[in-house]
C-alpha cells in the first residue's frame, strides 16, 4: 500500500485530518467544525487552546474509524495552522487564559514611550504610526497591561502551531516558516531576535528585564523539513495514531498553501481566497512589500514570502449571506452556491456598485473601512455579492502590482486555493480582473498537500521540493482572460478603486471617532 502522510490543517472555524499519497492524492478527509470564537467582550476572539487539540484528537479518530486500514501506510505527520494566535503557556506547559486570535480587535493603551534610538528610527522612515499600530496591537502588549499576573507566570508566549506540536510529541519547536505573528522575529534572518534588536522595544517595556523578556518568547525553532519529534504516548492515547511516528515540521496555512499550488517561481503568484485573503510571492530576496511589513519566511528552502493581505477577504461574503440574505433555519442551502451560478447575470462592475473592501483595518491603512459606493433602485443583493467579489479582487491587484514594483518581478500567472477557490465564477471573474491566466491544482486542500509535500521530502522520500511538487502538484483547470471584460476592470481599477481611498481617508478618519 502507498505510504502516506497525515496532514492536520487548523483552521478558524474547522480541523482537517487529511491522508495524501506520493501522488498528491487527497486518499480521505475528516473535517470537524467548531465555533470560531468566543466574544467575552465586542471585538474579542478568544478560544480555549485545548479545545483546538481536542477536536483534533476527535478528527483522527473519526479518519481512523473511517479507514483504520490505512494507518498502518502513514509515516508522518504534520500540522499547518492559522496565524498569529498567541498563547500564554506557564511552568508546566498548561495554557493560562484562551488563546487570542488574529482577528481580536483589542489594542493595548502603550503610554510608556519607546526609547530615542527605537523612535528616532521609526520617525526617519516614515513608519513611526505604522509602528504604533503594530505596538498597540500586540495581544502580548495588552495582556501584560491587562492582566499582569498572567503575564507574570507565562513561562512560554507561543503561537498555536507550537502548543499542538507540543500536544503531539511533547517537545516546544516549531518551524521557522510558522513564525508568523506580532512576535520578535527577525524575519530577514530566520531567527528571534537579539535582546538588543532596535524593534524589540515594540514587544517590552523598559521596566522588563531584557533576558526575562527575550526568554519568555524564545523556544527551539527548526527549518521546514525536520523532524520535530515523535507522537508521544499521551498523544498516540487520545488520537489513535502509533507512538513514535514521526512529526515533520511544515509551516503556516498560508504557506503551504503557496508551495501547494506549486507557486514557487516569481512570475508565479499564490491567491488565497480564505477568511483572510492574500497574494503572496517566493523570492530569493527578502523584500518587504511595505517598510517594516516582514516578507515571512517560505516554506520552500531559502526563499521568502511577501505577502499583501485583505484581513476581511472573503469573510465578507460570510458576513454579507449571514446579515442579508435570507436562509433556511435547518441550513438546508449553501448559499455561496447557490449565488455563484447567478453572478454571470450581472455585467463586470455590477452595473456601477463599487465596494472598498476593507472591512477591517491593515497596517498600511489603519484607519480604513468597507464601503459600499453606486446605489440605485436597479441594485440587488446579488450586486452586491459580485460587487463584494470585485473589490476584494481591486485589493489584491494593488498588491499584486506593490510586490512586483518592490520586487523587481512580472507576474503572469496566478495559482488560486482556499474555499472562495472553488467557484468557477470567481475563478472567472479573477482571471478577467488580473487579465492573467488562473489556475486551479487538483485539489482545494491545498494547505495540506503543502504539508504533506514538506513531510514527504522531510522523511526523505523526494530528493528535492522541486521533485515532490513535480510529482504531488497538477494543474487541473485554467482560466483565461476575456480581453474586452480586462478592459473595462483596468479602467475601474485605474478610475474608481486608485482614487476611491485618499477621497474616502478623512472620512474614515471621521467615522473611526465614532466606533
Amino acid at each position: 500500500m502507498d505510504e502516506l502522510i497525515l496532514s492536520i490543517d487548523c483552521g478558524t472555524q474547522s480541523i482537517r485530518a487529511m491522508l495524501f499519497d506520493k501522488r498528491g492524492e487527497l486518499v480521505e478527509k475528516e473535517k470537524v467544525r467548531f465555533e470560531p470564537y468566543v466574544s467575552p467582550q465586542e471585538g474579542y476572539a478568544e478560544q480555549d487552546p485545548d479545545l483546538y487539540w481536542d477536536k483534533i484528537c476527535l478528527a483522527i479518530r473519526g479518519l481512523k474509524e473511517k479507514r483504520e486500514d490505512l494507518f498502518g501506510s502513514i509515516i508522518g505527520v504534520t500540522v499547518t495552522c492559522m496565524r498569529d494566535v498567541g498563547i500564554c503557556l506557564d511552568k508546566d506547559k498548561k495554557p493560562l487564559r484562551p488563546a487570542i486570535l488574529w482577528m481580536d480587535r483589542r489594542v493595548a493603551r502603550c503610554a510608556e514611550t519607546m526609547p530615542l534610538k527605537s523612535r528616532f528610527l521609526f520617525r526617519i522612515s516614515g513608519m513611526h504610526d505604522a509602528v504604533e499600530k503594530t505596538r498597540k496591537d500586540c495581544k502580548s502588549n495588552w495582556i501584560r497591561e491587562n492582566q499582569p499576573e498572567i503575564w507574570k507566570n507565562t513561562d512560554k508566549y507561543v503561537q498555536l502551531s507550537t502548543y499542538l506540536n507540543y500536544k503531539l510529541s511533547g517537545n516546544l519547536i516549531d518551524s521557522v516558516a510558522a513564525m508568523i505573528g506580532h512576535i520578535p522575529f527577525n524575519y530577514r534572518a530566520k531567527r528571534w531576535m537579539n535582546p538588543g534588536h532596535f524593534q524589540m522595544p515594540v514587544f517590552r517595556t523598559r521596566e522588563e528585564d531584557k533576558k526575562e523578556a527575550d526568554r519568555r518568547f524564545r523556544f527551539d525553532l527548526v527549518e521546514p523539513g525536520s523532524v520535530l519529534g515523535a507522537i508521544s504516548p499521551e498523544a498516540a492515547a487520545a488520537t489513535g495514531l502509533p507512538t513514535g511516528l514521526p512529526l515533520i515540521a511544515s509551516g503556516s496555512d498560508k504557506g503551504c498553501e503557496t508551495i501547494g499550488t506549486g507557486a514557487i517561481y516569481e512570475d508565479t503568484a499564490s491567491l488565497s481566497f480564505g477568511t483572510t485573503s492574500t497574494i503572496q510571492i517566493t523570492t530569493e530576496r527578502y523584500v518587504e512589500p511595505i517598510q517594516f511589513l516582514p516578507a515571512y519566511p517560505a516554506v520552500y528552502p531559502d526563499r521568502y514570502n511577501p505577502e499583501v493581505m485583505i484581513t476581511r477577504g472573503y469573510w465578507t461574503l460570510t458576513w454579507f449571506i449571514k446579515e442579508f440574505v435570507k436562509r433556511p433555519e435547518d441550513g438546508s442551502i449553501c448559499w455561496e452556491r447557490h449565488l455563484d451560478p447567478l453572478l454571470d447575470t450581472v455585467p463586470p462592475g455590477s452595473d456601477g456598485l463599487y465596494a472598498e473592501p476593507y472591512w477591517g483595518p491593515s497596517l498600511k491603512r489603519p484607519e480604513a473601512r468597507g464601503a459600499l459606493i453606486g446605489f440605485t433602485e436597479a441594485h440587488t443583493r446579488l450586486h452586491v455579492y459580485r460587487a463584494l467579489i470585485e473589490g476584494i479582487n481591486y485589493g489584491l491587484i494593488d498588491g499584486k502590482r506593490r510586490l512586483e514594483r518592490k520586487a523587481n518581478v512580472t507576474v503572469k500567472k496566478l495559482m488560486v486555493s482556499g474555499g472562495g477557490a472553488q467557484s468557477d465564477p470567481v475563478c472567472q471573474i479573477t482571471a478577467d480582473m488580473f487579465n492573467l491566466p488562473v489556475m486551479r491544482v487538483q485539489t482545494y486542500e491545498t494547505s495540506g498537500l503543502g504539508a504533506a509535500i514538506c513531510a514527504f521530502v522531510g522523511l526523505g522520500r523526494f530528493p528535492s521540493y522541486d521533485a515532490a511538487i513535480d510529482a504531488m502538484v497538477h494543474v487541473g483547470e485554467v482560466f483565461e482572460p476575456d480581453p474586452q471584460t480586462a478592459a473595462v476592470y483596468d479602467r475601474l481599477y485605474r478610475k474608481l478603486y486608485v482614487k476611491s481611498y485618499p477621497r474616502l481617508r478623512p472620512l474614515f478618519k471621521i467615522i473611526k471617532q465614532f466606533r
